[in-house]
């Protein structure tokens, strides 16, 4: 294997890591292992284990935006942008599985109580609230979405969202249409009338 094929098979291995065990739970041995890499390779690429932790759900944010702004760019108005967002974001939870567990567990949303410093993931998140924002805003302006606070609705939508997605990946129920409800439930909510 080449340097950068070893790397990327390093930070898939801790996003399905950190996103089963934790971050506690979690160990180098354990990431180097799944990867097939010495265990010195991971600190060779990473440094510690908090901060392969961070990068990992860096990384993970970042191919998450990048889908969610192809997927919004088609829409035509405000309230399609959100609804798309909300489709494409709980699309991309499934399609990512294996490891998306891991934005549940390093996200600013998490209630797991890690001593470390998450302001560059915080940072991302933040850029995920503000694709929300600006559909948001679209739909007041090209009269899509009622008049609403910005501020709050953008954060009920993703908070509507991180709930769904804990729903379906942390609890014991087993509801088939949660994300379609949930999609429409919240666009209901907003839409003009």
């Amino acid at each position: 294997m080449k340097g950068k094929n070893k790397k990327d098979a390093i930070l898939y291995a801790a996003q399905e890591t950190f996103g089963r065990y934790g971050y506690a739970g979690t160990t180098v041995k354990m990431i180097s292992e799944r990867a097939g890499v010495a265990f010195g390779l991971v600190s060779h690429y990473f440094g510690s284990k908090e901060e392969l932790f961070l990068t990992a759900g860096i990384a993970l944010v970042e191919n998450l935006m990048e889908y969610l702004t192809a997927e919004i760019r088609e829409t035509t108005s405000g309230i399609d942008g959100v609804a798309t967002f909300m489709r494409s974001y709980l699309q991309f939870t499934l399609k990512y599985r294996n490891t998306f567990p891991l934005l549940l567990r390093c996200s600013p949303f998490s209630d797991v109580q890690i001593d470390m410093d998450r302001t560059k993931i915080t940072i991302k998140f933040q850029q995920l609230l503000n694709i929300i924002r600006e559909c948001v805003e679209r739909g007041i302006e090209d009269g899509s979405i009622r008049e609403v606070s910005v501020d709050d609705t953008t954060t009920i939508i993703y908070s509507n969202i991180v709930g769904t997605v804990r729903t379906r990946f942390l609890s014991p129920y087993d509801l088939p249409n949660l994300y379609e409800e949930t999609t429409e439930f919240v666009t209901r909510s907003i839409r003009s009338r």
